[in-house]
This record gives C-alpha cells, sequence and structure tokens, in this order.
C-alpha cells in the first residue's frame, strides 16, 4: 500500500464532505495511521466525524495560532509515536469583510488575521513538528487555490493563498536539507463546510465544469485527497516545493 507504515497528522477535518476526511480515509486505507487536529466549538463535529473514518482516529487539539497548543501536539505525538513522517495542513480562515468584494475596504485587523491563519500557520506547525521529522524526513501538504490570477468575491483569501504558496516554496528550501518535502495541492472548487463561507461561491463553482477538460465533480474530494496522499507518500520522493493542480485541467484552458 502507498502509505504502509507511515504516521501522518491531518488537520482541518470537520464533516465527512471535506477534503481533510477524504484525506483521512484514503491514507488509512493506504496503511497510514492517523491523529487529527481540532479546536474550539469544532472539536466535537470532528470528533463525530472522526469516529466515521475507517479507523476511528484520536483528535487532538491545536489552534495553529497558538504556539503553546502547537507544541503540546509535538508533545503528544512524540510520546504516542517518536516521530512523525508526515502532515496536511487544510486550514484557513478570513473574517467575512476580507472576502466577497469588499478588498479595497479591508481594515488590516481582518487580513492580519486571514494571513496568519491561512499561510503563516503552515510555517508554524512546520516548525512545530520539525523535531519529530528532521532525522527520518518526511512530507508536508497543504490545501491551495491557485492564486496566481484574481478571482471574483475571494478578495484577502487569494492573497492569503499567494502567501501560502510562497512559504511553501520557502518551506521547500530550508526544509529538504532534512529529507522533509513541501507541496501545496490546488483543489478545484468544493462544496464544503469551508466553501460555504465564502460569499458568491457559487459564482466560481457554477463554470468550473464547462471549462475544466476532464470536467468537475464539486461534490467529490477524493480526487485531491488522492493526490494528497500521493504527495505525503513515497512516490513523490524528488517533489518538492511544488503547486499540483487537481482541479479537472481548468487551470490550464483560457476559457470555456
Amino acid at each position: 500500500m502507498l502509505l504502509e507504515g507511515k504516521r501522518l497528522l491531518i488537520t482541518g477535518v470537520l464533516t465527512p464532505q471535506s477534503i481533510a476526511f477524504a484525506t483521512a480515509q484514503v491514507c488509512q486505507e493506504q496503511g497510514a495511521e492517523v491523529v487529527l487536529t481540532s479546536f474550539g466549538r469544532a472539536m466535537s463535529l470532528t470528533e463525530k466525524s472522526a469516529r466515521r473514518l475507517p479507523t476511528p482516529a484520536n483528535v487532538l487539539e491545536m489552534d495553529a495560532n497558538d504556539p503553546a497548543q502547537v507544541q503540546a501536539v509535538q508533545e503528544a505525538l512524540a510520546s504516542r509515536w517518536g516521530y512523525l513522517d508526515g502532515f496536511l495542513h487544510a486550514i484557513a480562515f478570513a473574517p467575512q469583510d476580507a472576502l466577497g468584494g469588499n478588498f479595497l475596504h479591508t481594515p488590516w485587523e481582518s487580513v492580519q488575521t486571514a494571513f496568519q491563519t491561512s499561510a503563516y500557520s503552515l510555517k508554524a506547525i512546520a516548525a512545530g513538528m520539525l523535531p519529530l521529522m528532521q532525522e527520518r524526513g518526511g512530507a508536508i501538504a497543504s490545501l491551495d487555490f491557485d492564486a496566481t490570477v484574481a478571482w471574483p468575491i475571494y478578495d484577502w483569501m487569494g492573497v492569503c493563498k499567494a502567501g501560502l504558496e510562497s512559504v511553501t516554496r520557502y518551506l521547500a528550501r530550508d526544509l529538504g536539507p532534512h529529507g522533509i518535502r513541501v507541496n501545496t495541492v490546488s483543489a478545484g472548487p468544493l462544496k464544503t463546510t469551508a466553501a460555504k463561507g465564502i460569499p458568491g461561491f457559487d459564482q466560481i463553482a457554477d463554470g468550473w465544469t464547462s471549462r475544466a477538460p476532464l470536467g468537475w465533480d464539486v461534490t467529490d474530494p477524493m480526487p485531491v485527497a488522492r493526490a494528497i496522499a500521493f504527495t505525503l507518500s513515497e512516490f513523490a520522493v524528488g517533489i518538492t516545493g511544488e503547486m499540483i493542480h487537481v482541479d479537472g485541467g481548468f487551470h490550464a484552458i483560457g476559457t470555456a
């Protein structure tokens, strides 16, 4: 199996419809042991979802913006496993005034919150988990929405995703000597809980299938989950600093 014996940390699981849940499922099916993280009011949702995985998974509390909680997760994993083979960063948030066409009027405080949660947190978790990965090497994956262009209504979250892509490259540079690969997966639009928080999400999603040469099912996270599992596996041993599109080919086509 692709991930036989791997020990992986998966963030961002809310409901069974989420990309992170599908990733945890695929990783387990491919032989990995998985631990999930959540925090605050989302913990109960994550715990319910964790029981629906092929093998029920433990859930650790981790607010990625709280260094003490990141450190506590590192210590819990050190006690549980002694090392970590990789993790998925599936964390993003922007206040409502940072989305939906309000780009010119968004205050710095909202931008700061969005950037810390959606981009800087990748570095924070990578640095926090480094003691568990630096001797054996491993892989880090994150979830992206291609920020090389400006999207309607995505506004400062688009800027944050551009930051995430850049953080990916700099982490690839700095963690490569430890044998740690860092990649981001740019997914096509999917109707997840996170997507419901983006005003006008359907504007982007509705036209995707007609332009994507392979088509695109906005209700199926499995193509994205399988690509993430690939990046976390030894089959991707020569790939780092990369943005991998899993979007039905939408990114390659100029217009419908």
